[in-house]
């Protein structure tokens, strides 16, 4: 099977998009429930500014949210599946600096709790997969059960 054939494949793409949309949905959940947590964890990582933490805190889970819901609806798609990507790489790049650094701490992905989920190079693959669908997800072809194919088609005809 080609490359040209998977992205064309709208089942894959359909599972992909799913997959990818509740995957950020959830994620961005608690994050959006306790956002001075979640700065807490983006200020762990010890790579900005003080101040910069509050406001990627109150920002950063409602973009999760709005793409993640956008992935799944099938809407917007290969915006929303960019800027997944964009925000994977720099977690992930984020996620190098602090083991090269040794810093013992959580990702802060699914969970403030700063217990869980600590960082390690199974999060750096995790990520890259994560990278790989949604890059996967931006060059896909296929509208097939999309929300926005869904209106167009079940929208009357102007004469």
């Amino acid at each position: 099977m080609t490359m040209k054939t998977l992205l064309n494949s709208p089942h894959l793409v359909l599972l992909v998009r799913f997959f990818i949309g509740l995957l950020f949905i959830v994620s961005s959940l608690e994050k959006i429930v306790d956002p001075a947590a979640f700065a807490q964890s983006i200020a762990s990582y010890k790579l900005l500014p003080t101040w910069l933490p509050v406001i990627l805190a109150t920002v950063l889970p409602w973009l999760e949210l709005l793409c993640g819901f956008s992935v799944l609806f099938g809407a917007f798609t290969h915006g929303s599946s960019l800027l997944l990507s964009a925000m994977l790489l720099i977690f992930t790049v984020a996620v190098v600096a602090a083991l090269l650094r040794g810093l013992d701490i959580s990702c802060g992905c699914f969970t403030q709790d700063p217990t869980a989920g600590k960082v390690g190079w199974m999060k750096v693959l995790q990520n890259t997969t994560l990278i790989v669908l949604t890059l996967f997800l931006y060059f896909s072809n296929t509208e097939s059960f999309t929300l926005l194919r869904y209106l167009r088609e079940s929208a009357p005809l102007n004469e």
